[in-house]
């Protein structure tokens, strides 16, 4: 089921492979979250383990909330705030020098809108990229298949639900661009 996931296909979101998959996650995302600043050794080792890659000089602050957390990839010198949430059932990609804001959220679960696949618990998802040194605002949402290019700030409060070119300004709900970097 999980090669089905991660192709995007529809799957089952209470597959057991999946739920085991998850509580792994779950489990190292409380350790993690439970660190204090104090103890860089050992959260940069939890985050390592949760993620599928993590760049030098990455740091995110707790608490940090993923779906399985190995189908996420971070760059180098990123900085995430409090609060990111980060749904990774498709891949996240993330590339260097990123700036998140508090409470940012990095969606790619897609759900069916017909009623009856959606009460049998069947998902799909897509993938998430964001280029190199992006700045997303606080509270910003990154809908399912978007990708925002390099050096694109996202304003606080936006809502992305389509692409974003490099080197942009894009501000609202849904996300629009306002200017040229």
């Amino acid at each position: 089921m999980r090669e089905r996931m991660l192709a995007g296909d529809q799957y089952l979101a209470d597959d057991p492979e999946l739920a085991e998959l998850s509580l792994v996650a779950r489990d190292l995302a409380d350790a993690y979250n439970a660190t204090t600043s104090r103890q860089a050794p050992l959260r940069r080792e939890l985050l390592e383990r949760l993620l599928g890659s993590v760049g030098d000089g990455t740091e995110v602050r707790p608490p940090f909330l993923v779906d399985y957390g190995t189908n996420i990839t971070l760059g180098a010198r990123c900085f995430a705030n409090y609060g990111l949430v980060a749904l990774d059932v498709a891949p996240i990609t993330i590339g260097d020098d990123v700036q998140i804001g508090p409470h940012v959220q990095l969606l790619t679960p897609t759900h069916p809108v017909e009623p009856e696949p959606r009460r049998d618990k069947w998902e799909a998802a897509k993938p998430i990229t964001i280029g190199d040194n992006v700045w997303l605002g606080g509270g910003v949402v990154v809908c399912p298949g978007v990708t925002i290019g390099a050096d694109t700030v996202v304003g606080a409060g936006s809502v992305v639900t389509r692409d974003l070119p490099a080197r942009v300004v894009a501000v609202g709900n849904p996300a629009r661009v306002v200017r040229e970097v």
